[in-house]
């Protein structure tokens, strides 16, 4: 028997293998403690081996081999539907109906199970067919315009704020959303999680803003992403650092510790006219001491600083440690589970081997039928 702890202890989820948003929130459901059992296919790619030696997202699941496109693992896979709380997929639209494992074959067979679906463009609409990746839904849904200087083309961290963000997440509330409706009604449903949905979503605090007239359209002109004091800046040793001392309190102490508290150029920081040639000068400013000479000076204070570091370097980063937000087991760097939780602390689980718990998720989850 699968014994975890965690706030989602005895919840149950199948996850149908895949790449990308769809595995990443089981292993935030996992985390959390959920029993998630990823079904995958026997033999793997060569990518998919290589994948495997450091897979992240799999960490804290149950590994079972299944061929979907037999008779037999399709049979053991809708066995496994039957007694699951939640199944996670991430294949384009119609694919999990053509394998005879669509939201109408597993409701029926399990009225209170939770379908999540994990898309680019969604189960419906003019895109829904076409291929895509992260920059792409991003793009469209508007998430993308503001990330990048004026003059230069957007650019994002990768994945991070579609696939991640705008997918991954947001499947993983309305899993647990439609889970708790289901506990109290008996019904389940089809949770739709597109990251073009998610994507715009995110935007509605900049769109709150764009409506008080503090967001416009030109890209470096609004306080999120123009002001000399909300930007980074390259360093004397080639690295990195961040400030967004947005607020007037916070921005007379940037200008004390830099020395220009009494500098009349830079005392009205908020004439939007004058951020360009304002940013130019703190770049030539920043640009004259090192990213540690700069932290030494300015971080921990209320400038509103932090460095920009690599994840190596954030994974040794004295606050980052404090907090133990990293670890390596087997080597492989990794983020411990978050959000934290005062009555049960979580640990990020092992990373499964391929079919590792075939035998055993089998014999526990699937109940001998009544024949009688």
């Amino acid at each position: 028997m699968q014994s975890k702890t965690g706030p989602l202890a005895g919840l149950r989820v199948l996850e149908v293998a895949g790449i990308g948003p769809a595995p990443f929130c089981g292993m935030l459901l996992a985390d959390l403690g959920a029993d998630v059992v990823v079904v995958e296919r026997a033999e793997a790619s060569a990518d998919e081996v290589v994948a495997d030696r450091g897979a992240v997202i799999k960490r804290g699941k149950r590994s079972v081999c299944l061929d979907l496109k037999s008779a037999e693992g399709r049979e053991a896979a809708l066995r496994l539907v039957e007694n699951c709380d939640a199944l996670i997929e991430g294949m384009r639209p119609g694919v999990m109906e053509r394998l005879g494992l669509g939201p109408d074959v597993c409701l029926a067979l399990n009225p209170r199970l939770v379908y999540g679906r994990m898309t680019g463009w969604g189960q419906s609409g003019p895109l829904a067919q076409a291929a895509g990746h992260d920059i792409n839904y991003i793009a469209l849904s508007g998430a993308l315009w503001y990330s990048g200087q004026p003059g230069e083309p957007p650019m994002a961290p990768p994945s991070l704020i579609g696939d991640i963000g705008g997918g991954a997440l947001y499947l993983a509330v309305g899993i647990l959303a439609a889970v708790m409706s289901a506990r109290s009604s008996g019904r389940g449903q089809v949770v739709d999680a597109a990251i073009v949905d998610g994507a715009a979503h995110m935007q509605n605090l900049l769109l709150a803003l764009q409506a008080a007239g503090q967001m416009v359209s030109a890209r470096g002109r609004s306080i999120l992403d123009g002001p000399h004091w909300f930007n980074t800046y390259r360093c004397a040793d080639g690295h990195f650092v961040s400030v967004g001392s947005m607020e007037p309190k916070f921005y007379a102490l940037l200008l004390d510790k830099l020395g220009l508290l009494d500098d009349q150029q830079l005392a009205d920081g908020y004439d939007a006219s004058r951020w360009p040639e304002l940013r130019e000068k703190f770049a030539r400013l920043f640009a004259q001491r090192t990213r540690a000479q700069w932290s030494e000076l300015l971080e921990g204070t209320d400038a509103c600083f932090a460095p920009v570091l690599a994840p190596d370097e954030a994974a040794e980063h004295p606050h980052l440690r404090a907090r133990q937000v990293f670890s390596r087991p087997q080597g492989v760097l990794q983020a411990n589970p978050a959000p934290r939780f005062s009555a049960m602390p979580l640990k990020g689980g092992a990373i499964p081997g391929r079919g590792e718990h075939t035998r055993s998720v089998l014999d526990e989850w699937i109940q001998p039928r009544d024949h009688a």
